[in-house]
């Protein structure tokens, strides 16, 4: 079993945090390599095998799912290069774009985080889940009741519009469910929690409990492959 990332790999991250630059970093990159980016990877190979059981189209290899260490600050006002936290995502395999629905768990000298649903979707897949809910909201309202995903996740988060959104009914019993802007569930654990091997199981745990309704906030994005036709002389 993964035994934990060392200290020395969340004093890296602290150590970022306050020298938030190249000049800093590339001096070290190999402790990041060798105390991060290594067991992390490590890390995603044993979720991947637990996930194998209860989300099998969700397994994605280590490389795919960690996120690099590196901002996209190309639309931010805040340029500083690095990311302080080591993090990875897990999406459907159909799925081309990852701001559908998927898992993910980050690791920070703060916390453990670990979550599930869809954050941030493009207007177009914003739509298509809204208009799944008009239809399937009450199968919806029954997963997310669910007193695990509860115990273990909270209830959803993320901000709503204040109104319905333009072209879907009013009064409409899906009406709170499709003012979300995104639907999504998470715990912050905490981060002493990185350094033990059981930062492998309560993540784990956590993936497992929402995966219905992952898999519900998907069902809008799975690839429809045209039928065979069959023909016969």
């Amino acid at each position: 079993m993964f035994p934990g990332f060392s200290k020395e790999g969340l004093q890296f991250l602290r150590q970022l945090k306050r020298n938030n630059d190249r000049e800093w970093f590339q001096p070290r990159k190999e402790v990041f390599e060798r105390e991060l980016k290594q067991p992390m990877e490590s890390l995603i190979d044993e979720i991947n095998a637990t996930m194998a059981k209860f989300a099998p189209d969700y397994v994605t290899e280590p490389k795919k799912a960690m996120f690099r260490i590196y901002r996209d600050t190309r639309f931010s006002n805040d340029k500083t290069p690095y990311k302080t936290h080591v993090a990875a995502w897990f999406k459907r395999k159909e799925n081309e774009r990852t701001t559908a629905g998927g898992f993910y768990f980050h690791v920070s000298p703060e916390a453990v985080y670990a979550a599930g649903g869809v954050y941030m979707p493009p207007p177009d897949q914003q739509r298509a889940i809204r208009m799944h809910l008009l239809d399937h909201h009450e199968r919806f309202r029954k997963l997310a009741s669910n007193k695990r995903l509860k115990t273990l996740l909270g209830e959803m988060d993320g901000s709503a519009l204040s109104r319905e959104p333009k072209g879907f009914p009013k009064d409409h019993p899906a009406g709170d469910l499709i003012r979300q802007k995104q639907w999504g569930w998470g715990a912050e654990l905490d981060a002493s929690l990185a350094l033990t091997p059981k930062v492998l199981p309560e993540v784990v745990k956590r993936f497992e409990a929402v995966a219905p309704l992952v898999e519900f906030l998907n069902e809008p994005f799975l690839v429809r492959r045209p039928r065979r036709e069959m023909y016969f002389d």
